[in-house]
């Protein structure tokens, strides 16, 4: 038999036997698709967050597939929107998804933080942190490195003087930067709402907390006495809100002697 009549033949049976083969092993192997759960997905904003509880977008949208939640509100960055079709998706009452966005509790900035060193390294408030803390007298404080910055999906969050800011109206409270924050100084605040928040984590006394910064909370308590609600504690030389007591009355906000604290209204 001519050779090359003969190569072409076994190629073609190498080809014709590979092609069975594949064909039974994409059967044997095939991985059936959930496509309530892929449906889902597509409604999900797809920021993978974790906001929600669950790993990231795809195991949420398994679980409401599945009917291991029920529970249509907890994607924080697609709000009430998202819930709603998921809950006309499933059949399922959709749930309400209180309002917030991401506050940065820190006054620490270069006109009232004060440095101990100039640092020269890694461009991250993490790396920073291990070298004594951070480059401010303040180990409490805000870095301004950007870690925040640099996770959040919607461009958010900006350095001022040395301090992250969130711009409320473009948060999506995904908590992301609550999660990168080495100084955990991010909290979520409910928007639409006044509510009393301090802008200090020093927990040092009120003597060495001025001398770190201006703007430092001296843990003089008088913000507890005349809160009406008893939302405002010190604990550890340094004043704690509780929002869900707080009524918005601005009474602490008047009384604090360093303006420390204010009215958060995102």
């Amino acid at each position: 038999m001519n050779p090359i009549i003969l190569a072409v033949i076994i190629l073609s049976a190498i080809g014709l036997i590979s092609g069975l083969g594949l064909s039974v092993a994409s059967k044997f192997f095939a991985v059936s698709v959930d496509e309530k759960a892929e449906a889902i997905r597509e409604i999900l904003p797809g920021a993978n967050c974790g906001a929600c509880g669950f790993a990231g977008c795809d195991d949420y949208a398994a679980a409401l597939s599945k009917g291991k939640t029920t529970d249509t509100a907890k994607c924080t960055p697609g709000g009430d929107e998202c819930s709603l079709a998921i809950a006309e998706l499933l059949g399922l009452s959709a749930g309400k998804i209180a309002p917030q966005a991401a506050v940065v509790l820190c006054n620490g900035t270069n006109a009232n933080a004060k440095l101990k060193m100039k640092y020269v390294g890694v461009d991250s408030c993490r790396m920073a942190k291990q070298l004594f803390g951070g480059p401010k007298e303040c180990i409490y404080g805000c870095i301004g490195l950007g870690d925040c910055v640099r996770v959040c999906p919607y461009d958010a969050i900006k350095i001022c003087d040395g301090v992250a800011r969130i711009d409320p109206l473009v948060c999506r409270a995904c908590k992301l930067c609550m999660k990168n924050c080495p100084k955990h100084l991010i909290e979520m605040k409910p928007i639409h709402e006044a509510k009393a928040a301090v802008f200090c984590k020093n927990k040092d006394k009120g003597a060495l907390t001025r001398k770190e910064c201006t703007a430092g909370c001296i843990g003089c308590m008088k913000c507890e006495k005349v809160c009406p609600t008893g939302a405002v504690t010190v604990k550890n030389f340094v004043a704690h809100v509780n929002t869900g007591l707080c009524d918005g009355c601005g009474l602490c906000v008047e009384e604090c002697p360093v303006k420390c604290i204010s009215l958060v209204r995102n």
